[in-house]
């Protein structure tokens, strides 16, 4: 693959996780319904939503793939420490949407992450949110090995994420993107990849759950719309329209429609829309360039 090919699809997934992000973030925490009665269906970034969002502002979903992304950046051998101190200095920010296990894992860090994971868990009571699944993508961007990807996947979903539920949906996650940045068909992945596994029911029957922040749900229902949808719109529009979750949900299935796709069929009138993509662009060449670093 050429480095310009390479680069589109990078582009295409850190595009893709903000435009699902800023689409979704609109109808966010709404019914079916409530989408309905208000929109009819939902296919422009406009802003608003519970969080008041302005048109082509991000949440926290695409904040925190960029705080995993910069902190791979910095120190690629060992990220965790930089990926912390990312994590940290977005919080300072004060963002305005921030899931409650990680607001939890953020107030109990304090020598060790893994640490404060496990009392947030025992803590809450569960931690098998969807908050590390939709962080993750920068780890099979970066990395060209599989098992630097499952290393890493794995680490950072452990920082906040107790349960392995989450850290075996990020793997599985970055198994499908890495196979995808290889030039693979979308479908034949995800239908290969979910054999075996608890997401293998949605290869024949729509998931029978709510679209929620239960990581298991979520992913359901992200596999499920991009076995369904035919182009890059369509799989945004589908998680926006969903309702409860829809930015994470969003911003997970955006990230694989990206890479599939490419940034270059990522419609115009969406990422020129998204607020920080000057941002984007210079992760994208930077992760580009990282990965030459370890190749």
């Amino acid at each position: 693959m050429s480095r310009t090919d390479l680069l589109d699809k990078i582009k295409g997934g850190i595009y893709g996780v903000a435009i699902g992000d800023a689409l979704g973030g609109t109808t966010e925490f709404m019914s079916v319904p409530e989408i309905k009665a208000r929109y009819g269906y939902l296919t422009e970034i406009i802003g608003g939503g519970v969080w008041r969002l302005e048109p082509g502002e991000v949440t926290d979903d695409t904040m925190m793939t960029l705080c995993v992304a910069e902190g791979i950046l910095a120190k690629p051998d060992d990220p965790l420490a930089a990926i912390g101190e990312q994590f940290m200095k977005w919080y300072q920010t004060r963002p305005k949407d921030i899931g409650n296990i990680i607001r939890h894992t953020f107030e109990n860090v304090e020598d060790s992450w893994f640490e404060a994971a496990y009392v947030t868990h025992i803590e809450m009571g569960q931690s098998a949110g969807n908050g590390s699944l939709m962080r993750c993508l920068p780890v099979a961007l970066a990395y060209t090995d599989w098992k630097d990807i499952e290393r890493v996947s794995h680490m950072q979903s452990k920082m906040t994420h107790y349960d392995e539920r989450c850290n075996e949906a990020c793997i599985l996650y970055n198994r499908i993107a890495y196979r995808l940045l290889q030039g693979e068909a979308m479908k034949a992945v995800i239908q290969q990849e979910l054999i075996g596994t608890a997401y293998e029911s949605i290869l024949t029957s729509v998931p029978n759950c709510a679209a929620n922040g239960y990581v298991v749900h979520t992913f359901r229902w992200v596999l499920h719309i991009l076995l369904e949808a035919s182009d890059f719109s369509e799989v945004v529009q589908r998680a926006a329209n969903l309702g409860d979750d829809s930015d994470t949900i969003g911003a997970i299935a955006g990230g694989l429609a990206g890479i599939y796709y490419g940034y270059e069929e990522i419609p115009a009138k969406y990422a020129e829309s998204i607020l920080i993509k000057k941002r984007l662009d210079e992760i994208a060449v930077r992760l580009v360039g990282v990965r030459d670093g370890l190749a």
